[in-house]
């Protein structure tokens, strides 16, 4: 057999950015801002004030500064280098490494607040309740406003059944931004830990529970780390070129539905957001169905990149069609 190298009616760029790339990345920016904006008004209150909390709070909001920083990073390097030839597939992966950087460091802050709370419960510490409830109803208020910002390009909105069935299928759905995602997590994160230090805060305010505090941030510790791990689950699939199951499906789907067409390997894969590649190898009884086989698989899902490989079970040839 040979293999014949398709010419330049099928030459095309490699641009595997999402939909919503440049709105998600205006949004990841205005958040940014907002955070570092609140991070230096609590640092200097902290150092003007003297108070511990104040400074711990904007540290901590730090943390989530970087966070944001690497996701505006990420999406200004995926749209500046996406038509780079240097990069085969494109730049639609960069979102899921800076997603998965962000899932680690995610994990770190986890991994920190336990350790923190479980120091607390061998060893209590007086707390200053007033003030500590201040500086997280303020925390509080500045993550719900920059979820809301967020909201609205938040991946799983609205995908409802179609969702669903991808998650039950072992991957996250064709449209989900991984960095987009990772910098909403992380706001979630926040918001989550400021909900349970105020009931803590509260419950040792008015009822004398002082136990509750660090038992919330074991709590809250248990409940990030979930979140990190499910990212990063993810975004480690989409870096291995984890095979779409569901798209797999489909593919084999469209093939059975043609006679004497044999199926000997298939790979599919994520380029980016809502695209995805998929090398196809089949035997087929003829030539001519070359051109009705690709036209076929070239409908499936979000397919972006297809490269047929069809060997002729009745002629000594092989040609290869990507698209």
């Amino acid at each position: 057999m040979t293999n014949t190298e398709m010419s330049p009616p099928y030459s095309h760029q490699h641009i595997f950015l999402g939909a919503a790339h440049d709105d998600n990345a205006r949004r990841t920016l205005w958040v940014l801002m907002l955070t570092a904006l609140m991070m230096f008004a609590e640092i200097a209150a902290g150092f003007f004030t003297g108070s511990m909390a104040l400074l711990a709070d904007g540290f901590h909001m730090a943390t989530h500064a970087g966070v944001l920083a690497i996701a505006a990073l990420a999406y200004r390097f995926a749209k500046r280098h996406a038509a780079h030839l240097g990069y085969s597939f494109g730049t639609g992966k960069v979102g899921d490494l800076a997603g998965f950087a962000s899932a680690l460091l995610l994990g770190v802050v986890a991994i920190g607040i336990a350790l923190e709370s479980l120091l607390r419960i061998i060893s209590p510490s007086v707390v200053a309740f007033d003030q500590a409830i201040y500086v997280a109803g303020f925390g509080l208020l500045v993550n719900l406003v920059s979820a809301w910002m967020l909201s609205g390009s938040v991946p799983g909105h609205a995908h409802g059944h179609e969702q669903h069935a991808h998650e039950h299928a072992g991957v996250h759905h064709h449209g989900h931004d991984n960095n987009f995602r990772s910098a909403y997590v992380h706001i979630l994160a926040d918001a989550f830990i400021s909900i349970l230090a105020i009931v803590a805060l509260l419950a040792g305010r008015y009822l004398g529970w002082t136990w509750l505090d660090p038992v919330m941030g074991l709590v809250g510790a248990a409940v990030i780390a979930k979140w990190a791990y499910a990212l990063l689950k993810d975004t480690a699939r989409v870096l291995l070129d984890a095979t779409d199951a569901v798209m797999a499906r489909d593919i084999r789907l469209k093939i059975a539905a043609f006679d004497g067409v044999q199926l000997t390997d298939l790979h599919v894969w994520k380029l980016g957001p809502q695209a995805r590649a998929a090398i196809v190898s089949v035997i087929a009884p003829s030539r001519a169905m070359q051109r009705q086989l690709h036209d076929s698989l070239s409908t499936v899902g979000d397919l972006a990149h297809l490269t047929l490989a069809f060997h002729c079970s009745a002629e000594h040839d092989a040609e290869s069609l990507p698209l």
